[in-house]
C-alpha cells in the first residue's frame, strides 16, 4: 500500500503502524492523490509517528510527529493540511510537532569529557527542545511573551502570551495546546492573549 510511504522509513511505526498512524498515512496519501494544488508539496512529506491524547471537555487531539528537516515544508501548508485532516478526524484537533531528541547534560568527569566527541548542540538541550515544542504547537501563531509563575507550593506554571491578531482562529484550541504540552514535557502552561488592563497573573 503506497500510503505506508507517508511514514518515514527509519521510524519504528513503518514496520508496525498503529491504527491511527495508518489512518493518517491514508489521509495524507488521499490528499496528495486528489488535491491538485497540494500534490507537489505533499509528495516529499512524511511523518514519524502519531499519538492521540485526551484534552478535556470530551475532545481529543492527534499529535503528528514529523522529522525536523521536514518541519519547514509542513509549515508551508500546515493551516490547509490541519483543516483537511480535522475534517477526516472530526472531533479531534490535529497538531504537528517535530520529533526532537534531548541529549543529556555532559558529565563533568575528565574521563567522560575525552569521550565526548563534540559539544552538545544548544538545540538538543531540554530547555531548547521544550521551547521548540511550544512554538510547533501554536504555529502559525506568534508567541509575543512568556512568564513563569511560581506558586506558594513551589510548582511553576509557564504563561504564554500569543499574538492578538490570531485570537479568532485559535481561541478554541488553547486547552488542547496546554494539555498536549503538559503530556509531552510534564510542564504546566497557560495560554492567553495580551490584556488591555493589568494582568492578575
Amino acid at each position: 500500500m503506497a500510503a505506508i510511504n507517508k511514514i518515514a522509513p527509519n521510524s519504528p511505526s513503518r514496520q508496525n503502524p498503529s491504527e491511527l498512524e495508518t489512518a493518517i498515512a491514508g489521509a495524507l496519501f488521499d490528499l496528495e492523490s486528489n488535491t491538485q494544488d497540494l500534490k507537489a508539496t505533499l509528495r516529499p512529506l512524511q511523518f514519524v509517528s502519531a499519538r492521540e491524547v485526551e484534552v478535556g471537555h470530551g475532545k481529543k487531539a492527534v499529535i503528528v510527529f514529523v522529522p525536523v528537516p521536514l518541519l519547514q515544508s509542513f509549515h508551508k501548508i500546515q493551516q490547509r493540511l490541519t483543516r483537511e485532516l480535522e475534517k477526516k478526524f472530526s472531533d479531534r484537533h490535529v497538531l504537528f510537532v517535530a520529533q526532537r531528541r534531548i541529549l543529556p547534560r555532559p558529565k563533568r568527569s575528565a574521563n567522560s569529557r575525552s569521550n565526548q566527541k563534540q559539544k552538545r548542540p544548544r538545540s538538543r538541550t531540554l530547555t531548547a527542545v521544550h521551547d521548540s515544542i511550544l512554538g510547533d504547537l501554536v504555529y502559525p501563531v506568534e508567541i509575543v511573551g512568556k512568564r513563569i509563575r511560581t506558586k506558594e507550593d513551589g510548582s511553576k506554571t509557564l504563561k504564554v502570551i500569543l499574538d492578538e491578531k490570531e485570537r479568532g482562529g485559535v481561541d478554541h484550541r488553547l486547552d488542547a495546546y496546554g494539555e498536549v504540552y503538559r503530556r509531552l514535557t510534564g510542564r504546566a502552561v497557560t495560554f492567553e492573549f495580551p490584556q488591555s488592563g493589568p494582568s492578575d497573573f
